[in-house]
This record gives structure tokens, sequence and C-alpha cells, in this order.
């Protein structure tokens, strides 16, 4: 039965293997376990539902892939991603966190138009590579910047907006004692070093903080299932909610296509895990969060020998199980979770090296997208910044022919988004 769904001996592969790289991939990004819901409840969802929702959409996403694209890929949802969610659509632009599923729900079907149509090799080919390198950077500068808040590492000030926070703070000193920690497993390649590092920082908090060892939430599951309706187009008259389905949509159609250039094998079938995960997407709108894409911990599963879609139904299977283990999940406070954040923030910021610094018109709009998206704590803006200063900045020099006429439209289509909001 293996052998005909995955076609095994064709992959070069065993069942023994693929068990081996499932099981690897799963430690490696369990941790989103935890990081996902302490995310989406600051958006207002409650915790219990978002770690349902979590797992339901990794399930949900990695049998998609199994099945459909037959590739070693893991669906989960990305950070970055639920960052956009929680601190772009509900904290910058207002709207509610059901409203914010909602636009979930069409950037999805959005994104399925692309995915199964011509648009988004299209989209891809227009966008310059600099502009993707720099949305990648700034959102891991933006995370980092969240992660540093939640530790406790940065605080507001009056006069400075930000500055440093008080270390001797027991928070704090969580959270630094786990950055050391994991970053030491992660620079050695410790396979599962989030989780392990997890694991230590969260349990050596429950000594140093009694009282908060639970700040991240509470696991109760009761009346998760009237998520599945809860999506609200109340606000869909409003030009914020439609600024926020653009901006995913292009943030869900350039990172998944990078993503999956970098990790898919050469022998598997783009066009169908392209597919996979934009169906995945779609979905997450319906069980209550941000959207999934094929994350970069799936390269663990392939280092173990993963070549086809039994590996990530061994982490489907994994993460259904881990249902049980909510109570513990849910313990787990915000200075553990913290040095993950900070730490895939640096992995991502390192994207920034691949921006040409000798071409003033490629270099600056990226600089514009990786600055100002963690300080206006909006992707969205930091996005329609770079976007609507790279033509111009072609056009300065002389070269607007090398700009391509769809990267015009969506300039246009970003600084139209700004003239209506002053209009109203």
């Amino acid at each position: 039965m293996f052998q005909k769904l995955f076609q095994l001996q064709e992959n070069e592969t065993t069942i023994r293997q693929e068990l081996t790289a499932g099981l690897t991939a799963f430690f490696t990004v369990a941790y989103i376990l935890a990081v996902n819901p302490a995310i989406l409840s600051d958006a207002g969802i409650p915790y219990g539902f978002a770690l349902m929702a979590t797992i339901l959409a990794t399930v949900f996403g990695c049998v998609i892939i199994a099945f459909w694209g037959n590739a070693p890929l893991i669906l989960t949802p990305g950070m970055g991603i639920n960052a956009f969610f929680a601190y772009t659509l509900v904290e910058s632009l207002g709207l509610t966190w059901q409203q914010g599923l909602a636009v979930v729900i069409l950037s999805g079907i959005l994104f399925m138009i692309a995915a199964f149509t011509p648009i988004a090799p299209m989209l891809a080919a227009a966008v310059p590579d600099s502009l993707k390198k720099g949305i990648t950077a700034g959102v891991g500068i933006f995370l980092t910047f969240i992660g540093l808040q939640m530790g406790g590492l940065v605080t507001g000030d009056a006069e400075t907006f930000v500055t440093l926070g008080s270390l001797a703070d027991p928070a704090a000193l969580v959270t630094l004692s786990g950055l050391v920690v994991m970053l030491i497993l992660v620079v050695r390649g410790v396979r599962g070093g989030f989780l392990i590092g997890l694991m230590i920082t969260g349990a050596a908090a429950l000594f140093v903080l009694p009282s908060g060892s639970g700040d991240a939430g509470t696991a109760s599951f009761n009346g998760y299932f009237s998520v599945l309706s809860s999506a609200d187009f109340s606000a869909a008259w409003q030009i914020p909610f439609w600024t926020a389905v653009f901006s995913m949509t292009m943030l869900l159609i350039f990172e998944t296509l990078g993503l999956l250039a970098g990790l898919l094998p050469k022998n598997k079938s783009m066009t169908k895990a392209y597919q996979s995960s934009s169906v995945t997407a779609l979905s997450c709108g319906v069980f209550g969060t941000s959207p999934t894409i094929p994350v970069v911990e799936s390269a663990s599963g392939m280092a173990a020998g993963g070549r086809t879609g039994l590996t990530p139904l061994v982490v489907a299977v994994l993460f259904g199980a881990s249902i049980v283990f909510a109570p513990v999940i849910a313990m787990i406070p915000n200075a553990a979770i913290a040095p993950i954040l900070i730490i895939v923030g640096g992995l991502m910021a390192q994207q920034v090296v691949h921006i040409p610094l000798d071409d003033p018109a490629e270099w600056f709009p990226a600089y514009f997208t990786v600055g100002l998206i963690p300080l206006t704590y909006s992707i969205a803006d930091g996005i329609a910044f770079g976007f609507i200063a790279y033509p111009i900045l072609k056009m300065a020099m002389g070269r607007m022919r090398t700009v391509s006429p769809a990267m015009y439209v969506i300039a246009l289509l970003f600084l139209a988004n700004y003239v209506l909001l002053l209009a109203v």
C-alpha cells in the first residue's frame, strides 16, 4: 500500500527511513505548538482555540502535501505570517480576530487562484529578488523585536519609544538563559534544538516564575468548534480589510514560492506542492489560525532521509497525538517562547546578504522594507513602501523598462491604498 501511494522504490527510500525522517521533522518543528498559540492569543484568539487550530491545520496540511504532492514537506502555520495576523491585521489595522480569519479565507482563495493558474509564476517573475529577500529579512527583524518584547528585554519608553528592560526581572533572566541554551543547540546543529531548549527553559521557568508559569494561556478546547464558523466579513467594505487581504496574499505567494524553490527535491512537482499549500492556507481561516506555509524545518526530515509524502504523514499523526499534551504546552511561559522568536528572526534576517548593495535602485527599496516592517510594527506598510519606491528609483535612473508591468500595477495598488486612506 505504501509503495503504491508514495512510490518508495522509485524514490530510493524505505518505510523505516521515512518514519525516521518524519519523527526527526516533528521534533524539529514541534515548537510551533507553543509559539503559534502564544502569538495568536495576542490577537484575542483564546489560547486553547489557537492551539487546537494549530494542530488541526498542521495535520490537514501535512496530509494534503503527503497524498497530493507526495513531497517530504511540512505545512504548518508560518512564523512571520502569524505575526502579520496578530500585530498588523488586528493591532495595526484594527480588525477583530474574527475579521482576520475572513482575511485569511479570502487571501487563501486568491492564493489558490494563483496556484492553479499561471498567475503565480508571473508574479514571481515580476517582483525582483531584492524585494523578496527584503521582505524575509524585515519579517525576521520584526520577529526578533516581538521576541525581545515578549521576554521583557525591550520595553516601551516615553522619550525613546523603546529601551532595554530590567535585566533583574525574572522573566528577562529566563529569556536570556533560554536564548543562550537554544543558540548553543542551534549553532551546533542539534536536531530538535528549539524543542529541547524550550523544554529546558520552560522547566526552569516553573521555578523562577511560579506565579506566571501559565501566562501563555489555558488549554481548554470547550467551545472550539464555534470557531469553524466565526469568520466575520462585516469589514469587507472597509479599505484596511482589503489592504490586509492584498498584503497577506502577496506574503503567501512569494514566501511559499521562495521556500519551495529552496526545499523541494528536484524530482518533485512544484505545481502540486504549491497547490497543496494554497488549499491548506485557505483551510486555516476555517480552523481559526494564521495561514500555513512549507516551513524550513522540513529540511531536517529530508536530511534524515525523507523522500516522499510518507514523511509529512508521520508528522501529521504525531501532531494529532500532541493534543494529549495540551495542558503541558499551555504551561510554557512567554519568557521561554521568546528566545525562539529571536533566533528564528535572526535566521530569516540572513537574507539581507543577498540584496545587491552596489545598486541603489535595488538596495534602497529593499532597505525601506527591511527597516519599516519592524519600525512601523506593520509588515504591510513595510512591504508597501518598498514596492512603491522600487519603480520610482528605477525611473529616476532611466531604467524604467527593467521594471515589469505587473510590478507597476502592484506599486500603484499600494499607492492607491494610501491615497484612499488619506481621503477617508
